[in-house]
């Protein structure tokens, strides 16, 4: 959302809608609800999917029954939880049912990994699988790079990675010890989501496909101003060979200099401060000092989640899950950046609810399509705010409450790719004036979904906000914006391919059976203004205008 390092979906109205965060770690609990309640418009006589996250757990105990090493990759945090919690459940259950030890033994050596716990306790996670001692994590992509974990017997993927890239990392966890006789298994479990139906139905976009491009922005000042202070700090950086570093690298440098954070000297610019420049180098992006979860009661600190993150994830009321263990926010102290919790066994699930407005703060780029539709890439100033939570039971996810959140704004200058299109090409299309601004926002769902197709990147890494008019603009505009400080160059990337953009996201939207929108096209699961107003048929139509 507008916290770095933190994606939002998003705004609707006159700029000002509701929106959602989403934390590097992909903290959202996509998939975690049942298909009816989660926004689709289907009918008692259609058949209900059981969610990746329940299909996921199943497999998992089958396979952990059968003494397979699997890892699980699940798409958040709390997905993870629910995915280890499920399957530990299951092996118990058939354990007292059939009276085998076995399997309550295995539902023992069943777990979740995650960011946010400690250190030691990951690092005791990652040796118990190691070891064999554990048969099993549910994870989410925290495994996925720079830990020596590898030939497990099988690896589940429940929800699509984002990337061709993680995929095939993801998946490479399996098979790789060097006495094995069986080979391995791995299994790919689609959500009802936009993204995940394209690739099952296309699924020549995975097989024989090269992975996607690597985006990074190496102007983006956000991420080289704490590199260069880290490099002086190591080692001067020696006037004239800072074009090592980039164009822009001169120019910043001056400005650090001028700080006082370098000292400029003929020679060069060397590190002044007494505090290591490292520590200002935050590789998750996560805009800010961690959040300490700590029980209130015993003072123990639990984990942390990452400051973009903590409005929504740890506000007052807010469950947390920490290994199938429930607890409750007393209060987030955001000052001191610690959130109070106490030991609770709830029978609800907490859903944050933001709004958010955009302002564009510079246009770098501005194409004319057909229709009088404008193509702009630039600068934007995106300003959110939690302003309350739902409470919904856990099991039927019927809203049982709604309190409000005093929180502070958080904003976020990033990049943004936009679209504007006249009033009068809108009208000229006979879109009905009522029926616009669900056009837009259904529109920009679709859009989210599919942009991870063409950049490095999936739905968590980006936001959007659409408007029937928008202040800046004056007419109907829907924008993509990074969820990153600066942008981290997905947003550019779908500006440079906007034509393939929108016709894979028409193409989805129309290949999709149902009739007013669902999960597997428009519905959004993090959509913090509850998937209102969606209109499937008008969007259909609005991205028929919208082509070069």
């Amino acid at each position: 959302g507008a916290g770095a390092g933190a994606g939002a979906e998003d705004g609707v109205g006159s700029g000002v809608g509701a929106n959602s965060h989403a934390d590097p770690d992909g903290d959202w609990p996509d998939g975690d609800e049942p298909a009816a309640e989660d926004g689709s418009t289907k009918t008692a006589d259609e058949p209900l999917r059981r969610s990746a996250t329940s299909e996921a757990g199943a497999l998992l105990a089958d396979l952990v029954e059968r003494d397979v090493q699997t890892l699980v990759f699940a798409r958040s945090r709390r997905g993870a939880e629910l995915v280890s919690s499920g399957a530990r459940r299951m092996l118990e259950q058939k354990s007292e049912h059939t009276g085998d030890p076995h399997l309550a033994d295995s539902a023992r050596r069943v777990a979740a990994y995650r960011g946010g716990y400690l250190a030691r306790e990951r690092r005791g996670l990652e040796d118990a699988l190691r070891s064999g001692e554990l048969k099993a994590l549910a994870s989410t992509n925290a495994l996925e790079l720079g830990i020596d974990i590898a030939g497990l017997d099988a690896v589940v993927i429940a929800g699509w990675p984002g990337t061709r890239a993680s995929l095939w990392q993801q998946f490479g966890r399996a098979g790789r010890r060097q006495d094995r006789d069986g080979g391995a298994l791995a299994l790919f479990v689609a959500r009802e989501d936009p993204l995940d139906t394209y690739v099952v139905h296309h699924p020549e976009t995975v097989f024989g496909a090269e992975v996607e491009a690597a985006v990074f922005d190496p102007a983006n000042p956000y991420v080289m101003t704490p590199h260069l202070c880290a490099a002086a700090s190591e080692l001067a950086i020696r006037d004239g060979e800072e074009g090592i570093f980039g164009p822009t690298a001169r120019e910043l440098l001056t400005t650090l200099a001028a700080r006082g954070v370098l000292r400029a000297r003929p020679t060069g610019w060397f590190w002044t401060m007494t505090e290591s420049a490292h520590e200002l180098t935050d590789l998750r992006g996560s805009g800010g000092e961690p959040v300490r979860i700590v029980e209130e009661a015993s003072g123990t600190l639990l984990g942390t989640v990452d400051a973009a993150s903590a409005h929504t994830q740890v506000h007052d009321g807010a469950v947390y899950l920490h290994q199938r263990t429930s607890y409750v926010v007393n209060h987030l102290d955001v000052e001191q950046a610690v959130a109070f919790v106490h030991r609770e066994d709830p029978l609800h699930s907490t859903h944050p609810q933001t709004t958010s407005t955009i302002r564009i703060r510079q246009t770098d780029r501005e194409v004319a399509w057909a229709g009088g539709v404008q193509l702009c890439f630039g600068t934007v100033d995106v300003t959110d705010q939690v302003t309350g939570y739902q409470v919904r039971d856990v099991f039927t996810q019927a809203v049982l409450a709604q309190h409000p959140l005093d929180l502070p704004p958080r904003t976020l200058t990033t990049k943004a790719v936009w679209w504007v299109i006249p009033q009068a090409t809108t009208d000229g299309a006979e879109i009905p004036g009522e029926e616009l601004p669900g056009a837009l926002h259904a529109a920009e769902h679709a859009a989210i979904s599919m942009l991870p197709l063409l950049a490095t990147c999936d739905r968590w890494d980006i936001g959007g906000v659409s408007a029937a008019q928008h202040e800046d603009t004056g007419e109907p505009t829907i924008f993509v914006y990074d969820g990153a400080p600066g942008g981290a160059g997905f947003a550019e990337r779908g500006a440079d391919d906007a034509d393939a953009w929108l016709r894979a996201t028409a193409d989805m939207i129309a290949e999709c059976g149902c009739e007013a929108g669902c999960p597997a096209c428009v519905v959004s699961p993090k959509c913090g203004n509850g998937n209102e107003p969606l209109s499937k048929s008008e969007a259909a139509r609005l991205l028929a205008l919208m082509h070069p």
